[in-house]
């Protein structure tokens, strides 16, 4: 596994494993056991999954059975809109490491720009020093959410997670934080399988190259942007597969070729357009879906 090290001095393994939409019950907890199995380290999940109780279970399991040591694991979650205030953030925290059966977090973000963002992060700064949070960052920022979070706090996020794969590479957000000192993380990086992405002849042609799928070429040319990457499967198989990028690299040119397919337009939607803004302020979420 190759590692990046982050503001904190924290080692973040550069490929990660994801629970977003596992919420079928029990779905979560072995996912994340056979993950351990496979050989992920970083695990990704977040309050507003409903499955962090599951993911809990799952780390729990796996330290107790003996796969992995709670020091070998990099952990991280995320806090939902409707948490994001002064007054409930601190809560927040303390709620996901409870539901997670942890006493602290390797990583912990704001999942979405919105509301009290500076209350928020206040809270963070505070858990980061009290060691309940190895390391905090973002989610979703774009360029200005970010500078504008950095320059007037204390700490700056250690971390952006936002959306990269071949059609919404977000080239020019990447550099800038990279340039910043703020660590990139792809979430999608498969686009969900939209437009047509695991038959995309391009990328066929340069798996076919090197004896590997679709998939661990958009790993590997992500990896190769410098970024930390969360993949998601419940198939052992497929999380084997995403695991096993790290042994070819892609070629300049090969690059600039995947770099033709960028559309620029986010595959899911803007975090810009104010009825998105809206429907997330009103958007109450149950954090336990998966429980009884």
């Amino acid at each position: 596994m190759e590692y990046k090290t982050l503001a904190s001095d924290i080692k973040m393994p550069v490929l990660g494993f994801g629970v977003f939409q596992v919420q079928e019950k029990g779905a979560a907890k072995q996912a994340v056991i056979d993950a351990i199995k496979t050989g992920y380290r970083l695990i990704d999940t977040a309050a507003s999954y409903g499955n962090e109780r599951e993911v809990g279970e799952g780390i729990a399991e796996a330290i107790e059975t003996g796969l992995v040591t709670r020091e070998e694991l990099f952990v991280t979650s995320k806090m939902w809109v409707q948490d994001v205030s002064a007054d409930k953030a601190a809560a927040a925290i303390q709620a996901s490491l409870d539901r997670l059966k942890l006493d602290y977090l390797d990583l912990y973000l704001l999942h979405q720009p919105y509301n009290d963002v500076f209350g928020a992060w206040r809270a963070m700064e505070a858990a980061y020093k009290a060691g309940q949070l190895k390391a905090i960052g973002v989610s979703n920022f774009d360029i200005a959410q970010l500078t504008n979070l950095a320059e007037f706090s204390e700490i700056k996020p250690m971390l952006n997670q936002i959306e990269a794969n071949p059609f919404q590479q977000n080239k020019k957000d990447a550099a800038y934080f990279a340039e910043y000192g703020v660590q990139v993380e792809a979430w999608a990086p498969f686009a969900e399988g939209k437009n047509g992405l695991f038959s995309n002849e391009l990328l066929q042609g340069i798996a076919d190259k090197y004896n590997k799928s679709i998939a661990q070429v958009v790993l590997r040319w992500l990896t190769q942007r410098d970024i930390i990457v969360v993949a998601k499967s419940v198939k052992p198989e497929r999380m084997a597969q995403n695991l096993d990028v790290l042994d070819f690299k892609l070629t300049d040119e090969e690059m600039q070729e995947i770099a033709t397919l960028d559309t620029n337009i986010s595959q899911f939607f803007d975090h810009a357009d104010p009825d998105m803004i809206k429907w997330m302020a009103g958007r109450e979420i149950s954090y336990d879906v998966t429980a009884d």
